[in-house]
C-alpha cells in the first residue's frame, strides 16, 4: 500500500527552525518522477514549497528560497524539509506528495504553528 507519513511539525517561536520528515512506503522511491512539500495556510489554497528529484536536484518557489531546504535519504525512503527563521506566515499544514507511474499520492500532513 502506497503511503506517505509526515512528522516533525509543532509549535515554534518566530525565528526558530524545524525539520519536517516524510517517510514513504509502498512506492518506488528511487523511481518517483518527483517528491515535494506543499503547504496550506488557514483560508488559503494549498501551495507548492519545494520539489526534489531522483538525482537530488531541487526546485523552490520564490517565497521558499533561502530559508527552506529540501533533501532526501534514499536509504530511509524519506524526504525532509528544513525550515529556518520561521515566520508567522509560515504557519500551515505541510503535506508531502509523490508522483510516480502516473499517480500522485499525498500524506496526511503535519501542522506547523508559529507563535510566541
Amino acid at each position: 500500500q502506497a503511503q506517505l507519513v509526515e512528522s516533525g511539525g509543532g509549535l515554534v517561536q518566530p525565528g526558530g527552525s524545524l525539520r519536517l520528515s516524510c517517510a514513504a512506503s509502498g512506492i518506488p522511491f528511487n523511481s518517483t518522477t518527483s517528491m515535494g512539500w506543499y503547504r496550506q495556510a488557514p483560508g488559503k489554497d494549498r501551495e507548492l514549497v519545494a520539489l526534489i528529484f531522483n538525482n537530488g536536484d531541487a526546485k523552490y518557489v520564490n517565497s521558499a528560497k533561502g530559508r527552506f531546504s529540501i533533501s532526501r535519504d534514499n536509504a530511509k525512503n524519506t524526504i525532509y524539509l528544513q525550515i529556518r527563521s520561521l515566520q508567522p506566515e509560515d504557519a500551515a499544514i505541510y503535506s508531502c506528495n509523490a508522483k510516480f507511474s502516473g499517480r500522485s499520492i499525498w500524506g496526511q500532513g503535519t501542522r506547523v504553528t508559529v507563535s510566541s
